[in-house]
């Protein structure tokens, strides 16, 4: 059975690469890669995703991801990338992740990931630059390093 994040990379992937304008044309599509949706999981998936609508002269709306690469709640980003540039690194033991952060960072990127509701991802413990991230029984590394790079673009490159 594949996972929640890799159905949700799918997703993004074949709304980027198609031109889809509604549920039905993307159930078909994910159906083809091996991905069983009810079109309620769908729905939350591309809500969960920000997907929005866009006017098409071609198909008269299709779906469209978030240019950033990411999910995001814009007004938690008032910089330049953050918080993405004030991670260092993130290093994997079993099923915990250890996330250094430049000082004064950790408790504000932590919400970030946090407030996202994650699946792979149980909750995490900030201290003042070292965020400790508790993943779920079951749940690999990779899914774990996808989901957050879904909301932190760029995460891929921090790992150690």
């Amino acid at each position: 059975m594949k996972s929640k994040t890799q159905r949700l990379i799918a997703i993004r992937q074949i709304i980027t690469e198609n031109k889809i304008s509604n549920q039905d044309e993307l159930l078909t599509l994910l159906n083809g890669q091996g991905y069983q949706v009810t079109q309620a999981t769908l729905s939350r998936d591309l809500k969960y995703l920000k997907v929005a609508k866009v006017a098409d002269s071609e198909t008269g709306y299709r779906y469209e991801v978030p240019d950033s690469g990411g999910i995001r709640h814009e007004d938690e980003y008032t910089m330049e990338g953050f918080p993405l540039n004030r991670i260092d690194s993130i290093e994997f033991s079993g099923q915990l992740a250890v996330m250094k952060t430049k000082p004064g960072f950790a408790n504000s990127i932590a919400s970030v990931i946090d407030s996202y509701g994650i699946f792979e991802v149980l909750g995490t413990i900030a201290g003042d630059d070292t965020i400790l991230l508790i993943n779920r029984e079951g749940v690999s590394k990779t899914d774990v390093v996808n989901a957050l790079d879904l909301i932190l673009p760029g995460l891929k490159n921090k790992i150690l």
